[in-house]
């Protein structure tokens, strides 16, 4: 005797079960599938019921009511806190800063300089190569005592920071031109490159 009379005997046919702890045999049924039902518990309909209340009143005062501060809005903010206080580092460098400063004071101490060389390594050598010439033309060449944009410490402070102007059409025969290293480093730091750059030039900068 088959077991499906049974299970219908033990189990009433309805859409759904209208109490705790009763299981009903609902009368969808397809290839040879049934499904059962039970009522939920109360625990898990409280917690879904309050998921949804929950959704629908942060939904209003994230996205309605601006009560609550937006990912996008929290990341301008930090990035514009970060770019004013770079702007005030900038500053504090460049009150600090000139040719004589560069040339006597930083590109002598062996300290600073190394932390040029550093910077040097990660982001220059790919254009301007290991030894400053700029073996495969992608950027000038720091060791022909040629300065295309401006020949002092403070001009080569300059062009780092901001990059090559605009009015400039780069290098031949691609156009690359150089990224303004300011967004990414401190005044400090381009002011450590620039020592390691005029180390590597002593005669051209012994005038100042």
């Amino acid at each position: 005797m088959s077991s499906k009379p049974k299970q219908e005997e033990q189990h009433r046919r309805a859409d759904f079960a209208s109490k705790k702890g009763e299981v009903v045999l609902r009368p969808h049924e397809y290839d040879g599938i049934q499904e059962f039902d039970q009522k939920l518990p109360n625990w898990w309909l409280l917690t879904f019921y309050s998921a949804i209340i929950f959704y629908l009143i942060y939904w209003f005062i994230y996205y309605q009511a601006g009560l609550i501060k937006t990912d996008q809005a929290a990341v301008t903010e930090a990035i514009s806190a970060i770019q004013i206080q770079k702007e005030k580092a900038l500053e504090e460098t460049l009150a600090t800063l000139d040719d004589k400063t560069l040339v006597h004071e930083w590109a002598t101490d062996g300290s600073i300089v190394a932390e040029g060389e550093k910077i040097y390594s990660q982001v220059c050598i790919a254009c301007h190569g290991p030894d400053l010439d700029a073996p495969n033309k992608l950027g000038l060449s720091l060791v022909d005592h040629e300065w295309k944009y401006g020949d002092t410490p403070m001009d080569i402070f300059k062009i780092i920071n901001a990059g090559t102007p605009a009015e400039s059409k780069g290098m031949p025969p691609t156009g690359a031109r150089m990224i303004p290293w300011g967004a990414t480093y401190t005044g400090k730091q381009i002011a450590q490159l620039v020592a390691f750059i005029i180390s590597k030039n002593p005669e051209d900068f012994s005038k100042f």
